[in-house]
């Protein structure tokens, strides 16, 4: 939970530039290809990611322009990438703009629960890293290079002159 807006903001820079540089390695053919019938897409992914922003912050009352959760998957990982970077921007923006430390204790109708706004943005943040992490599973199977995030991915270990780990 974050009592400090200043922490979620840096995290969710972090974050953000880590999911960018994800979705940055998904090429339009692996939006709708399909790698078992119980995996979602990496296009679905990318995009529950991306529409997920809005969709919970919007339940803390915020108003800012982003994607909605039913719209239909773009067919492109450029339009993706774009309506991400959108979102994400907004919501930090917003976030800045209306609220302060005090705003994190004020609780709101989170799914059936009352969550305080600090939780809600840790469960923003956590949410994006879980599926983000689903999405470079799905990557892999598709063939796609997969970057190194929280330290260097299997290609990334030959950069630091040593073998790639098991």
């Amino acid at each position: 939970m974050y009592r400090k807006l200043e922490d979620f903001i840096s995290d969710w820079t972090i974050e953000s530039e880590s999911t960018i540089k994800t979705f940055n390695s998904l090429t339009d053919e692996s939006l709708t290809k399909i790698v078992n019938e119980n995996v979602r897409t990496a296009g679905r992914l990318a995009w529950h990611i991306t529409t997920a922003i809005g969709e919970m912050g919007h339940r803390t009352g915020l108003t800012f322009k982003t994607v909605e959760a039913d719209s239909a998957i773009p067919t492109t990982a450029k339009e993706i990438v774009e309506a991400y970077k959108e979102a994400s921007s907004n919501l930090l923006n917003a976030i800045k703009s209306n609220w302060n430390d005090d705003t994190l204790s004020v609780e709101d109708d989170m799914y059936g629960e009352m969550w305080k706004r600090g939780m809600t943005l840790g469960v923003i943040i956590s949410h994006q890293i879980h599926h983000r992490a689903q999405l470079t599973v799905v990557m892999r199977l598709n063939g796609l290079k997969v970057s190194g995030i929280y330290g260097p991915s299997k290609e990334e270990w030959t950069s630091y002159g040593m073998p790639a780990q098991e």
